[in-house]
């Protein structure tokens, strides 16, 4: 199982991906994905010029060993580029693994503790009535559970909030990378006051639960934008709306700020999706501070790491519920959907559909069906990366937003 070569391919069928192409002596290849939105040249220069050479001659199926060479060996450790990087080379040898093993990915992690891993779609709107058209239109697409996040009076775009609208009248799913023009380019710059998202967002879970009654699982991203003390009275504030979890309430890098939180209210908590590492999640689960881990296998050291870290979150009771919007590509996507099926502290998945386009370059064989996800039984991952088609599609730089106070104090996007 010698490794001959190791492509990196960047392409953007509507969004930026990174992926990685291990290929062995046999012919064999593993896909993993490396994309780190608004950052993906970085990991590509990573993957090129620091990890390719260093994989070349090595033995695929020395998984574990590998990971700890690239993660300890280089010295610096951790990080999204690094960790990204780290991902996508653990993520292919896996698959190519699976492949030589002549059986999908999750048979090699212990096989399936149930038949399929739970979605939630993301139902959003400018106001209330459309936010509650998109959740109706996600419960006929057979989703189960929903993220619910909407527009705020007085103000232009808000995150996880749709902005245009299909031929047929329908939303498209978010996607807040936003194509760089002009001569400089710069990121988009969003208004944001947390005192009005604190007064409003109390109301539109009471529309939405008066409309769709107390069984539908709600979600709720706050995408990091409010102090600990904030996040415990929209976490009070919420209690009554039985939320499923409300997401990344404070940035969580002094993980100690969750105790005051989870000191003032009993709604769940999930967070997570930036972090690369399991030290990112020591306090938080070993306090018991959280529900749900959020990390995607994308960014957090791939299938190898976030097995680790499910497996120690599962000691203190704690579930997962990866990231998955459309900045993971179906490479990432299928990787979760392994460890979805084979774990069995698993919460819930993050679930967005990718584009017509995307899925031209990334041909898939996981299925949503009746509210569920599986990464179906194809041997590997069960993605296949076309080449040609993604050679159709160059890289095209791109921004998340930056967002800032009423008076122009830079804030947590």
């Amino acid at each position: 199982m010698q490794i001959v070569s190791a492509e990196v391919v960047v392409t953007s069928p509507g969004r930026n991906f990174v992926t990685l192409r291990v290929t062995t002596e046999d012919g064999v290849t593993g896909l993993g994905d490396a994309t780190l939105n608004g950052r993906e040249l970085a990991v590509r220069s990573y993957l090129d010029d620091h990890v390719v050479p260093l994989l070349l001659g090595s033995d695929a199926s020395r998984i574990e060993d590998t990971w700890q060479y690239l993660y300890r060996g280089a010295y610096w450790r951790r990080g999204p580029v690094t960790m990204a990087a780290v991902a996508a080379v653990d993520t292919a040898l896996w698959d190519i693994k699976a492949k030589y093993a002549g059986m999908p990915l999750y048979q090699l992690l212990g096989g399936a503790c149930r038949t399929g891993a739970l979605a939630y779609g993301h139902a959003s709107g400018r106001d209330v009535p459309e936010l509650l058209d998109s959740v109706r239109a996600h419960l006929e697409q057979g989703y189960r559970a929903v993220r619910v996040q909407t527009g705020i009076p007085g103000f232009d775009s808000v995150y996880g909030v749709a902005a245009s609208r299909a031929g047929g009248g329908e939303r498209y799913d978010y996607e807040p990378a936003r194509r760089a023009v002009g001569p400089v380019p710069r990121p988009a710059v969003e208004t944001w006051d947390t005192r009005a998202y604190l007064r409003h967002l109390p109301t539109v879970f009471e529309a939405v639960r008066a409309e769709f009654g107390p069984e539908l699982p709600l979600l709720h991203d706050g995408h990091h934008r409010m102090t600990p003390i904030q996040a415990a009275r929209l976490g009070k504030d919420l209690e009554p709306y039985d939320l499923f979890w409300l997401e990344d309430a404070t940035p969580a890098e002094d993980q100690a700020a969750l105790r005051l939180i989870r000191r003032h209210t009993t709604t769940p908590l999930a967070i997570g999706e930036v972090f690369n590492s399991v030290h990112d999640y020591t306090t938080l689960l070993s306090e018991r501070l959280i529900d749900y881990v959020r990390s995607a296998v994308t960014h957090a050291g791939g299938v190898t790491a976030m097995r680790k870290l499910l497996d120690l979150a599962a000691v203190y009771g704690v579930r997962s519920g990866m990231h998955g919007p459309t900045d993971i590509s179906p490479v990432g996507m299928a990787a979760a959907l392994h460890l979805d099926l084979a774990v069995h502290n698993f919460g819930i998945q993050e679930y967005m559909r990718h584009s017509a386009r995307t899925l031209e370059v990334f041909r898939t064989s996981y299925r949503f069906e009746d509210g569920l996800l599986h990464p179906s039984d194809t041997p590997g991952l069960g993605v296949e990366l076309d080449v040609g088609a993604a050679a159709r599609f160059p890289y095209q730089q791109a921004y998340l937003p930056v967002s800032r106070l009423r008076d122009g104090t830079v804030h947590d996007w």
